[in-house]
């Protein structure tokens, strides 16, 4: 049914100020500031109101962040192999199936339990410390890669940073990577300031690796959050399975390795998160994902 002149007016009257109301509870602290003084009230789409709902955007590193995979870690994984004297090569199309494991260091177990260990690593309990010695090298390796900027940051991720961190919305990065060499990439490719507004959950702090939601179950309680509040951004079907067993909302960027991989149940999918707001993946879009509770 129609509305008068008078009651269109009353409702516009209402709405504005109903969101005026949300979006400066938003930006509020607390303790008597705000935190979004860049940020006006009706202005971008990372500014509105609907951002008091999200809490937090948990990233996957690898293939997230930036595409280090094909071009990060297999390069140092091969370059490891040479000089420790191995004749293994991970070409492009062999890596891909081993993405299949979850972890460096349970990756190159799993090659060498299919095709059969090199002499030069025996059965018994050194064996494990040689794979664990050849993972510490290819972390080096991939970290040397990261600093002479052979690998850059995807779209979109640091206008997304940017974002959260001006409205105020928590960060962290959950991976199963080395610890050391997921820091090192988000300070050598965000900057050190970047770098200090997230957690990192990486390696070994868990028993269960992906797609066991460990990693992002101790994000969550380390950091006091709420499930409902959080959105994982993951790239494959290993890492969706870990955020859908957390029961938390998770957005998929498809990336070199994973674009044909079975995404269902994610709560969205999408190329990358783009460069461009007016097209790509804004917090408005994340906010949208957010589980819906009763």
């Amino acid at each position: 049914q129609g509305h008068d002149a008078n009651e269109v007016g009353d409702m516009n009257l209402s709405f504005l100020t109903v969101v005026a109301v949300a979006g400066m509870a938003s930006g509020f602290t607390g303790q008597g500031a705000f935190t979004r003084t860049n940020y006006p009230l009706f202005g971008s789409a990372s500014s509105t109101a609907l951002n008091a709902e999200l809490e937090a955007i948990l990233f996957d590193c690898d293939g997230v962040l930036a595409d280090t995979e094909r071009d990060g870690h297999r390069p140092a994984f091969n370059q490891a192999f040479e000089e420790n004297k191995l004749d293994l090569v991970w070409d492009v199309e062999r890596y891909g199936v081993l993405l299949e494991v979850g972890g460096g260091k349970e990756r190159m177990t799993a090659h060498w339990n299919e095709v059969g260990w090199p002499e030069s690593i025996p059965e018994g309990e050194g064996r494990q410390a040689k794979v664990k010695e050849l993972h510490l090298r290819k972390t080096d390796i991939f970290m040397d890669l990261i600093d002479a900027g052979k690998i850059p940051l995807r779209a979109g991720v640091l206008r997304i940073v940017d974002d959260a961190i001006a409205a105020g919305v928590r960060l962290a990065v959950c991976s199963t990577s080395n610890e050391k060499a997921v820091s090192n990439l988000v300070k050598t490719l965000m900057g050190a300031e970047r770098a200090s507004k997230f957690q990192i959950y990486a390696g070994d702090m868990v028993k269960k690796k992906k797609p066991a939601p460990d990693v992002y179950n101790m994000a969550v309680d380390t950091m006091g959050l709420d499930k409902d509040r959080c959105v994982i951004v993951e790239d494959s079907h290993i890492g969706l399975g870990a955020a859908m067993a957390a029961g938390i909302s998770c957005i998929v960027t498809k990336s070199s390795y994973t674009a044909n991989e079975d995404f269902t149940g994610a709560s969205k999918i999408v190329e990358d998160l783009g460069d461009d707001a007016a097209t790509g993946v804004t917090l408005d879009t994340l906010t949208s994902l957010l589980k819906q509770t009763a």
